[in-house]
């Protein structure tokens, strides 16, 4: 059976996993309203999606 001849050091373990950070969604303003727009979504504020009315606005 295959056993480890050293010890993983901190610094190699850590540089093994480097890509596996989180990353912030990204956001886009909406046309019409400005608010901050996950972008190919819906704007749940005013209800559009590329500038044509999807939903009725919430009231």
């Amino acid at each position: 059976m295959a056993v480890p001849k050293r010890r993983t050091s901190k610094m190699r373990r850590d540089k093994r996993r480097a890509h596996r950070a989180l990353t912030i969604p990204a956001f886009s303003t909406c046309k019409k309203c400005a608010e901050p727009v996950r972008p190919h979504h819906i704007c749940e504020k005013c209800g559009t999606y590329n500038g044509k009315k999807i939903l009725a606005e919430k009231e």
